[in-house]
């Protein structure tokens, strides 16, 4: 394994890159607010950060990555358009996988800028495939904002494409609702039972736990409205599936896009983004009638990007984790910007695994 020593060293380099490239190099708390991280991702963020208190400063996390401390300090008091690098350890259980840092470096490269998304994200894009150039990595990009401008559009009820939407990044999750919702799995048995007419609180033991009988009664309502609403439209489902199965060359996968947006017109703006990224990446010189693009790429491990989307990955070593992830999160600086909001796009390296390619491990 690479040492320490080397690992800070290339990771000094790459911010000197990026540095020279117009970025602002910037520090971050190692403890992180846990409250905010809590809002962001839910629960669910326990399962992969180290968490910690004090009487002071209550519940806190180890900084599990450096986009949200990055976004709250643009926000807070960051100029327009702004670039910034940093690099520094950041910290992820592994209750699984032994064999898989829970601490490594990041390096990143940030971009909040106004003026052309697609330019700010084939920037990004180019920028860390020259970091990355000679390890013969695997580039595989996709855009989250194509499904949920599908989502969005679909003729069905405000909560169910809200419930579509809170799991998108849970893609089995996502497969049940859209089964459920289109008619194709029955409502569990238990759920019907509760739902039968009459008073939903009637007979109803005493009181325990934080839910008031106001919450509890509507949410029974609410499940009633869901089960009484019709199913989605048969093409609308089959056009989401056309969705996800995408997978070509960026331009084909285009084409491809193109024509299910015949019966999922909203995805349509979505598109024409998608169009204008493929021109900036290509003005940038990037190979793009050779790049992957993937329509359910990054649901899985990118919950707070909302568009553009992209990772490195070593075919020779499936084994490791990706060498660089990246994409767009427009919505993260509108949840963390108290009212205010800029488009943004980054992206991260990991240069012990960089180095790990390079020694021929």
């Amino acid at each position: 394994m690479p040492s320490r020593a080397d690992t800070l060293a290339l990771a000094a380099g790459l911010r000197a890159q990026f540095e020279a490239a117009g970025a602002i190099s910037v520090e971050t708390p190692i403890l992180q607010s846990a409250e905010t991280l809590l809002d962001l991702y839910g629960e669910d963020i326990r399962a992969r950060a180290y968490v910690t208190s004090d009487a002071l400063r209550g519940e806190q996390m180890l900084r599990p990555d450096f986009t949200v401390p990055v976004v709250q300090m643009h926000m807070a008091h960051g100029a327009e358009p702004a670039r910034y690098t940093y690099s520094g350890e950041v910290f992820r259980r592994q209750e699984d996988d032994l064999d898989r840092a829970n601490e490594y470096v990041q390096v990143g490269y940030e971009v909040f800028d106004r003026a052309d998304p697609a330019v700010a994200d084939a920037e990004v894009f180019a920028l860390i495939s020259e970091v990355l150039a000679g390890l013969k990595l695997r580039a595989a990009t996709g855009d989250i904002g194509i499904l949920m401008a599908a989502v969005r559009g679909l003729n069905t009820t405000e909560r169910r494409k809200t419930a579509l939407m809170r799991h998108i990044w849970r893609p089995r999750r996502f497969r049940a609702l859209l089964d459920r919702f289109g008619g194709r799995t029955p409502v569990p048995p238990t759920r019907t039972a509760l739902l039968a007419a009459g008073d939903p609180l009637a007979g109803l033991a005493p009181q325990i736990g934080q839910r008031d009988l106001v919450d509890v009664a509507a949410r029974i309502e609410a499940l009633r409205e869901d089960v009484a609403a019709a199913p989605i439209a048969g093409h609308e489902l089959s056009a989401l599936e056309t969705l996800l199965s995408v997978h070509e060359a960026a331009p084909f996968a285009l084409q491809q896009l193109r024509d299910v947006a015949v019966d999922l017109p909203s995805i349509s703006p979505a598109l024409d983004r998608l169009d204008q990224r493929i021109a900036a990446l290509d003005k940038r010189g990037v190979d793009v009638d050779n790049l992957d693009f993937e329509a359910s790429f990054g649901r899985t491990s990118m919950e707070y990007y909302d568009g553009f989307v992209f990772g490195f990955y070593a075919e020779r070593r499936p084994d490791l984790p990706p060498i660089a992830t990246g994409g767009r999160y427009d919505a993260l600086t509108r949840q963390l910007g108290n009212g205010e909001e800029i488009p943004a796009v980054g992206g991260v390296l990991r240069p012990g695994l960089m180095l790990e390619l390079k020694g021929g491990l």
